[in-house]
């Protein structure tokens, strides 16, 4: 039979486990931020250079469509016509990115199980 244990006993152990949950799910949570700011830095590695790729492909072709047009109409409008339609769809592509920005979840999904203790916790201590 074991031994009988004291209320001040039992708290005890009570408060210890709560306050050992709590820095398990903190080093969790920094383990996780840390893991996802590799990727996102791998990732920003490879969009870099892709994009600077992208652009001179871009400016190059633009510089060819300007040559197109400026067979037709003055070399100027050519380019004009040309710098408007590139800004527009740099509007369009900068509008979306940001609105996909805002949706993005910046927290470890660990925050939630944290209040989900905190909560536990204070229900345990009433």
């Amino acid at each position: 039979m074991p031994a009988e244990r004291s209320i001040s006993t039992v708290l005890y152990d009570i408060v210890g486990n709560v306050q050992e949950i709590v820095r398990s799910e903190l080093r969790l949570a920094r383990t996780e931020f840390t893991e996802e700011l590799g990727k996102l830095r791998s990732a920003s590695v490879l969009l870099g250079v892709g994009l600077l790729l992208a652009l001179f492909g871009v400016l190059f072709l633009l510089v060819a469509i300007v040559y197109a047009l400026s067979l037709f109409i003055p070399a100027w409008a050519a380019a004009l016509i040309v710098a408007a339609a590139i800004g527009a769809l740099g509007g369009i592509f900068l509008g979306a990115g940001f609105r996909r920005l805002k949706v993005m979840r910046a927290a470890p999904k660990t925050t939630e199980s944290m209040k989900e203790n905190a909560e536990w916790a204070k229900h345990l201590t009433r």
